[in-house]
Parts: structure tokens; sequence; C-alpha cells
């Protein structure tokens, strides 16, 4: 006969299958009477497991409860949900990156090794489309689990001009932006606050010591400030002459940072690698502008005003 706990694992897993059971039929399948099986179903519901009677063939099945429990996963199960997450993860489906990496997380750490080399082995022979750039799934949980455990990460970092350096810093948590994913941390060394892309980062395992999280995190507005413009080569001060509201409509706060000047003008600050890109956006944006910084920016889009202007014929 199972031990208590074991056997309440096994009832578990067999309610968790979709069909109804009878008192009789679980109690063959876990050695016991049929009051055991009852004392047992009643062990699970104050656990918050949400076992329904079938009424008629006094039986039991697994309903939906107003929170959710742990479940038990099979192999196949365990193996389907790390691959789905890991694909939610890299932004497949909008909205839920970064509660992925939360779920996924978890589940890495208390899966079997069999079961990472099958996850790998899969995520290894899977093709993804292209799209912004992209963030191996290793990176993305060893940088989640630091910032979850409060550890210090030291990672190598490739700058924006293709720099290298070793941080040391402490973890806070990770934004993702339709786009790319950040990390933003502590930097020990610069003594401040900073955004690192993760797809420039490579971490050092193991991770250092515990930290207390600081009092002094950043805002929301503060951190979308250094993803919009941080850690790119080109910053750009442009005034337009719009209002914020009408800018804002145009701007993703990832992408460009907003503020009233008055009524009809905006100072928009964005940051980019290139200039060909800020021209693009700023020349889409719909509205007239002027660019206050950098002066490269002012003689590219000169240039590239002279050169568009000559592309057409001569009414």
């Amino acid at each position: 006969m199972l031990e208590t706990s074991a056997r309440l694992l096994k009832l578990l897993s067999l309610l968790q299958q979709p069909k109804e059971w009878s008192g009789s039929a679980l109690a063959d399948e876990l050695g016991i009477g049929v009051r055991t099986v009852r004392r047992d179903v009643d062990k699970l519901r104050n656990l918050g497991y949400p076992v329904d009677a079938v009424p008629g063939v006094a039986g039991y099945r697994l309903g939906a409860g107003a929170a959710l429990p742990p479940l038990l996963l099979d192999d196949e199960e365990a193996v389907a949900v790390a691959v789905g997450l890991r694909a939610a993860a890299a932004g497949s489906v909008a909205g839920v990156e970064e509660s992925s990496v939360r779920a996924l997380t978890k589940l890495e750490q208390v899966l079997p090794s069999r079961l990472r080399h099958r996850i790998k082995l899969l995520q290894d022979i899977t093709v993804t489309p292209a799209g912004g750039p992209s963030v191996q799934p290793d990176v993305l949980l060893a940088v989640a689990a630091a910032s979850r455990d409060h550890h210090r990460l030291r990672f190598d970092y490739r700058n924006h001009d293709g720099t290298a350096t070793t941080r040391t810093t402490e973890p806070h948590r990770l934004v993702h932006t339709g786009r790319r994913w950040y990390l933003v941390a502590w930097d020990l060394d610069r003594d401040d606050w900073r955004t690192f892309r993760l797809d420039r980062l490579e971490p050092r395992i193991p991770t250092g010591p515990r930290f207390t999280p600081r009092d002094d995190v950043p805002d929301l507005d503060r951190t979308t400030r250094g993803v919009a413009s941080g850690a790119y080569r080109y910053q750009a001060r442009v005034l337009v002459h719009a209002s914020a509201e009408q800018v804002a409509d145009r701007f993703a706060p990832t992408v460009a940072t907003v503020t009233p000047v008055d009524e009809a003008t905006t100072l928009l600050e964005a940051g980019a690698n290139s200039l060909d890109e800020l021209a693009f956006y700023l020349g889409l944006a719909g509205h007239p502008f002027e660019i206050l910084e950098p002066p490269e920016l002012m003689d590219h889009i000169r240039k590239l005003a002279t050169r568009l202007t000559a592309s057409v014929p001569p009414e």
C-alpha cells in the first residue's frame, strides 16, 4: 500500500485525467478501501483542489476552483508546456512574454534532467521566423532566476559600438518591449541603475551571493525612458509641433519619451543605432518637427532630403 503522501499524489494524477471516477474504481487503482478514498478526497479539497462529487455513480472528478492549485504533469505534458512557454517568452504571443518567463523559470527548476535534454533537443531543431534580435532561452532563464532569487549576476556585455565589458549587477526585473528583452539592474561598478539588452548579454554562472533589494527601484516611466534611448548609439531630441497626446499616439513609451512643452509642442527623445532608422520614424510621424540634437542626424536628414528630391522628376 502506498504511503499517504504518495497516495494523494497518485489520486490527484488519476483525477486530472478527463474522466469521472467511481469511488470503487479509485479504491482498486490505489489498493485502498472506499472509505479511505473519501478521506483522501477530503484532504485534497482542504489543500485547495476542487474535487467534485458526481451524482448517481458515487464518483469524483476534478473541477474548476476559485484559485489555481499545483498541477501534476506527466513527461509528455511537461515537455509540451515548457516548449510552449519558451515560444511565448520569445514574443510569439503578445502580452504574455514576462509571465511566460516567470512560469518557465518555476517549471525548469523542478524538471528532471531527462526532460531538460528533450526540451533542448526540440529547441535546437525548431526554426523560429526571423524578427527582432533573438535571446537564447538559457540566458533568459538564468537572468530571470537571478532576479527572482535576488542573486548578484555577473555577465559579459557587448555595447552598441561592439566593445565588450564585464558587469557585476544586482538584477531587479526583466522588461519586454515587443521587440527586445531588457534587464533593469543596479550596476555595482557604476553605482547606478542601468538597462541592458539581453541579446547582448552572456551570464557568468554560477551567480553571486544574495543581496537585499534596494528601495530606490526605478519606476515604469524611468525604466521605459532607459529602454527608449539609453542603450543606443544615437540619442535624438526633437521638438514636434503637435500635442503630447498626438505624438504619444505615434510612438510607444518603449520607443520614445514624450514630454509636453505646451499645448501644441512636444519634446520627443528617442534612441537608435542607425540614423536611417531615426529619420524613418520621424518622417512617418506625420507632424512638423525640429531636430535639436544630435548634429549627425541633422546632416543625415539634409543629405537624405537632397537625395529624395533628386529622385523625383521635375513637373
